[in-house]
């Protein structure tokens, strides 16, 4: 089978809009259950989750990607099952609450650092359309220690379940260094044909941090057709010389702590 094929068969192809960049809004989830840093009142946290959601679908996200964002340090790759039971319950909520303002607004899951098993299947749960891998193929030198690609188990799961659900793969992910030097487009091509990817995300060293035009400008020359998505750093002022397929939006999207309406509103108008 060409490759071409091939990729077709196996992948799940992002839900964009014709003409315009996906805009994706992130709910930073406060502390979870069995975290450090949980307070100790988990209707609270389901309860701002709920209301960011609101907040990102009337500003006008295309989709909304649940992280546990708080919930550092964070596992490698294998987070406990209060933690999946917790994320799940968040999404499903974030995913109520959205409805409730519009029909047609995304939900995504990222199960921080980088257990892709685990938001898989809260994906297949919650009716979620995407995640995201932080590491899908390489090796990365991270806070949590070394952290290892997990396609080859991702993929067959994915398969297994019959799921239509799009993973978004980091390239040399922020808060993280390879373990060895690996050319960009090197690490951009195993990440696309090897790891099959149905999008890519390049990002700054942190959250929050500018994301260098060069690079998604690199990677989008490397990806072959494949979208690349700016994961840090994109403010309304930043987007249009970023020449992205698609963004990833959470710090710029906040006043004291909490998303506004009215930056989710600026970050729209200057996507379309």
């Amino acid at each position: 089978m060409a490759d071409a094929n091939l990729r077709a068969a196996l992948s799940a192809p992002l839900p964009m809009p014709e003409g315009r960049p996906w805009f994706v809004g992130m709910v930073h989830l406060e502390p979870l259950p069995g975290s450090p840093a949980y307070a100790g009142d988990f209707e609270a946290v389901v309860g701002r989750a709920a209301e960011e959601a609101v907040a990102l679908a009337e500003g006008g996200v295309d989709a909304i990607m649940v992280e546990n964002y708080h919930d550092a340090p964070f596992y490698k790759d294998s987070l406990g099952p209060e933690t999946v039971a917790a994320l799940t319950r968040c999404a499903l909520s974030v995913k109520q609450a959205a409805d409730a303002v519009r029909g047609d607004v995304q939900l995504g899951i990222n199960a921080l650092r980088n257990d892709g098993l685990s938001a898989l299947a809260i994906a297949v749960a919650t009716g979620a359309r995407f995640i995201r891998v932080n590491v899908l193929t390489g090796a990365m030198v991270t806070d949590q220690g070394l952290i290892q690609g997990c396609a080859a188990e991702l993929l067959r799961a994915r398969r297994q379940l019959g799921a239509s659900i799009s993973i978004l793969a980091d390239v040399q992910v922020k808060h993280a260094a390879p373990l060895a030097a690996l050319p960009r487009d090197q690490a951009v091509a195993d990440a696309v044909h090897r790891g099959r990817a149905d999008a890519l995300i390049a990002s700054g060293t942190g959250t929050g941090q500018p994301t260098d035009p060069a690079q998604v400008a690199a990677y989008k020359a490397a990806a072959g057709g494949v979208p690349v998505l700016v994961g840090s750093g994109a403010t309304p002022e930043t987007a249009a010389s970023l020449k992205a397929d698609g963004y990833i939006v959470g710090t710029a999207l906040k006043v004291n702590g909490r998303v506004s309406v009215e930056r989710v509103k600026a970050m729209r108008d200057a996507l379309r």
